[in-house]
């Protein structure tokens, strides 16, 4: 059975979105290049900030969905999680959209767990939220003043620093999470596992971009 042509909507931000790709390629079986999935992939950094400029950022997701299914894409996929409060345009292209809060809430549950900890931005923890309660499990949220840590964390690696001071934060904040009941923890947000490693935490770890990766193997294999 041929291969399908994977479509990636990426570039928010450009390093998580090359990591994500990077993770695509080692999960997919392979003994030859033959037998890797192609990638059409538009890392667009330009797309308008989600959460203060939706409708803007939304319009211009449709068009980078519209290029890629024009291009060749049979599937779609977006390594921001942010961005999927905006995923109207993109499933009017037509094409199968793997959706990576649900992808990702349905491996955090599959075992049971009943308090889920997030660490993603305040867009990102509502979607959660959403998902979550779906399935019958608490969301554990950060707060106060660790509310705008992660976001200064987050930041740290669009601006390049994935050093000890960031992956030292990120590494309390997930333990701010264990401390506050949660029984698995979502890196909810594809910056997060660039500062964070499942050693780092306590509790099962779930990483999103690595869930993503995987469904879209699974679909396009």
């Amino acid at each position: 059975m041929a291969r399908r042509t994977l479509g990636v909507l990426g570039g928010m931000g450009p390093a998580a979105t090359t990591a994500f790709l990077a993770r695509v390629q080692a999960l997919t079986g392979a003994a030859r290049d033959a037998d890797h999935i192609r990638m059409l992939v538009d890392i667009n950094p330009q797309v308008p900030d989600r959460q203060r400029a939706a409708d803007a950022a939304e319009a211009v997701l449709g068009q980078m969905a519209m290029r890629l299914r024009d291009a060749g894409a049979q599937v779609l996929a977006m390594p921001c999680n942010t961005a999927h409060a905006l995923t109207g345009s993109i499933r009017k292209v037509g094409l199968p959209f793997i959706d990576m809060i649900e992808e990702t809430t349905a491996v955090a549950t599959s075992a049971g767990a009943k308090k889920v900890g997030v660490l993603a931005t305040p867009g990102g923890e509502a979607l959660y939220t959403r998902a979550l309660q779906a399935r019958g499990a608490k969301i554990e949220r950060l707060t106060g003043a660790d509310r705008q840590a992660i976001m200064g964390c987050i930041n740290a690696v669009k601006a390049g620093d994935t050093g000890e001071a960031p992956r030292a934060e990120m590494r309390r904040l997930a333990a701010a999470l264990v401390g506050a009941g949660a029984e698995v923890v979502i890196a909810g947000c594809t910056e997060v596992p660039l500062l964070l490693e499942s050693g780092d935490v306590s509790v099962p770890l779930v990483d999103s971009a690595e869930v993503l990766a995987a469904a879209c193997v699974k679909a396009c294999v």
